[in-house]
């Protein structure tokens, strides 16, 4: 969700703010600001907007300052307004906080401090500054109204402060939100992931809910919730910069689209006796459930598939936001596999806390290194994918389908093969790929004008149908529904007429024969059908080839076509895929 970024060194604050702010643009945000202090003076700039907009009206680039923070938000409390951006200050504008979450109490809060001081936004976070003050007015000094103040907080936040104060410092909190620290040549930064410094350090240190942090240039002092300090071990970081830049691509969506066959290669590096461990473990649970949202939802879904064909075992797939009201029936007999590319993903994070606590195993598939889902798990296996900055997910769901057939491969004590075939596999998607770059863009102008497409598909493939659905909805804003190719005669072939777009994915394997009879019914109705096939069919009005695979590892094949179209119908819309309205990368509040 929102970006935080602090800086403290002997460079000038602002430039550096404002380029990890860059690499924070990602996650999604509607404004932008930061904030420096120089002396006894603090300086503030902020607004809607693109942060290229908010520099030209700010002209924040030049304020002066070797400390300060930066923030991008995206709106959950208050409108979209230049009052409601971040940072927010105390009346006296001696101190400046950013903050990432939601302060569940906060109105209680707002109605006693209204009393004393003038609030100007609507957020939940203005609250937090002046509760420092009023703090600081009995007479505490800057880090002791800091900590007290965060322990009246309820939610979950992540939380940067500075005040003239204390000219030397920058003050930091985290609850259920992350943060991590990175460890500079006379420099020390503080921001929500590793991206925002990645090109100053790849020296960090990821914090644990519940702690306090006290930044200097030279310093870094760590304490629990019970003010005992805390030593924390630095870790390195193996992401360079460049992997993360865009280089002479368009967009990112598309660079990482094309990384793909390279990404299989990289998610097959993994130590073979940790994916057995975890695969006897699997087949010894009374009971397996994935924990995911969104993409990584749908490659559950595959997961679970996967499982079955590969290697005769049952599980099911609960979205994050949904597992906690299935507690009851959680207990150390779950194993529970939750899946997050971030791993920063708070509804995924709640419902494993829940699992943890009901005594369940927890196995985890993600790409940040540190990251929180991998420190609660009690085995994890790394995507290995590189930092993936569209906000659409694309290379992250192929690694985490190979990650998923590395398992079930595992379970089927079949593992040395399935790499093999997945090995394979990378090469022929490779080879695959120039082939469909070359169509879809045409493909995507032939749809330029459908308000309405549904996609359909069975058994394993279904996953990847409402995957290609959603990356459509994502990044072009077209109203797209996946279902299981056997759903539409139960309601949806009511909204079917005369040049309704239906994508088939339909390749010959075990679900070819059914499927095609559902398409042949929507066709009978005036659909117009895109089929991604193996095989050309009359039914298809247009059609997409796919290379012929393994029946279980089409779903790795049907969706870089599937991605290529959302792409495509975006670029053809004149829309932005990588910085789509209203989403976020990282989704850390419920």
């Amino acid at each position: 969700m929102c970006g935080l970024i602090g800086y403290i060194g002997k460079e000038q604050a602002a430039p550096i703010l404002l380029d990890a702010l860059t690499r924070l643009e990602y996650r999604g945000y509607d404004s932008a600001g930061l904030a420096t202090v120089d002396g006894s003076t603090l300086y503030l700039g902020k607004d809607v907007g693109k942060l290229t907009e908010v520099m030209g009206k700010c002209d924040i680039a030049r304020v002066p300052g070797r400390i300060g923070i930066g923030h991008v938000r995206w709106a959950t409390h208050g409108a979209v307004t230049r009052e409601n951006a971040h940072p927010h200050c105390d009346d006296r504008s001696q101190i400046a906080v950013i903050h990432n979450g939601i302060i569940e109490n906060y109105a209680e809060i707002k109605a006693r401090l209204s009393r004393k001081y003038c609030f100007k936004s609507e957020t939940d976070t203005e609250v937090i500054p002046h509760l420092i003050r009023e703090y600081m007015d009995s007479g505490m000094p800057f880090e002791s109204a800091f900590f007290e103040a965060t322990k009246e907080l309820q939610g979950s936040y992540a939380i940067l402060a500075v005040s003239t104060t204390a000219p030397d410092r920058i003050l930091a909190a985290r609850k259920e939100s992350p943060l991590v620290i990175g460890l500079g040549e006379d420099a020390n930064y503080i921001g929500s992931d590793v991206l925002s410094f990645l090109p100053y350090t790849r020296r960090v240190i990821f914090l644990d809910d519940g702690e306090r942090i006290i930044l200097t240039r030279d310093t870094i002092e760590v304490y629990d919730e019970k003010g005992r300090e805390v030593t924390k071990t630095p870790t390195p970081v193996n992401w360079g910069w460049r992997e993360s830049a865009k280089g002479d691509y368009d967009h990112f969506m598309i660079k990482e689209i094309k990384e793909q066959p390279q990404v299989i290669r990289q998610a097959l590096v993994q130590d073979d006796q940790l994916l057995m461990k975890m695969a006897i473990d699997i087949l010894h649970a009374r009971e397996i459930v994935f924990v995911a949202c969104g993409t990584s939802r749908h490659a559950a879904l595959v997961g679970r598939y996967a499982f079955s064909k590969i290697g005769r075992t049952f599980s099911e797939v609960i979205m994050g936001s949904e597992f906690g009201y299935f507690s009851e029936s959680v207990d150390k007999g779950t194993l529970v596999i939750a899946i997050s590319q971030s791993g920063e993903t708070a509804d995924v994070l709640n419902g494993v806390r829940l699992a943890k606590a009901n005594g369940a195993t927890v196995f985890s598939l993600v790409n940040v290194m540190g990251s929180s889902l991998a420190r609660l798990s009690d085995h994890v296996l790394y995507l290995n994918c590189g930092p993936e900055i569209g906000v659409a997910a694309t290379k992250s769901f192929t690694a985490e389908l190979v990650l998923l057939y590395l398992l079930a491969f595992g379970i089927s004590n079949n593992l040395t093969e399935g790499k093999r075939m997945l090995r394979e596999l990378s090469s022929v998607i490779e080879a695959d790929l120039p082939h469909h770059i070359m169509e879809m863009p045409s493909l995507a102008e032939r749809m330029g004008d459908k308000k309405d497409f549904y996609y359909l598909a069975r058994g394993i493939n279904f996953a990847t149908a409402i995957e290609g659905a959603l990356k459509l909805k994502e990044v072009a804003y077209v109203h797209a529904e996946g279902m299981p190719a056997g759903e539409l005669k139960h309601g949806t072939l009511a909204l079917i007429e005369d040049g309704t777009p239906i994508v088939a994915i339909c390749p010959t394997d075990y679900t070819y024969f059914d499927t095609i009879a559902n398409v042949a019914e929507a066709k009978a109705r005036g659909a117009h059908v895109i089929g991604i096939s193996n095989a050309n069919e009359c039914a298809f009005d247009e059609y997409v080839r796919i290379p012929e695979v393994e029946e279980v590892l089409y779903p790795l094949v049907t969706a870089v076509p599937l991605q290529l179209l959302a792409y495509y119908s975006a670029v053809v819309r004149g829309l932005d895929p990588d910085k789509p309205r209203n989403l976020a990368k990282s989704v850390t509040v419920k």
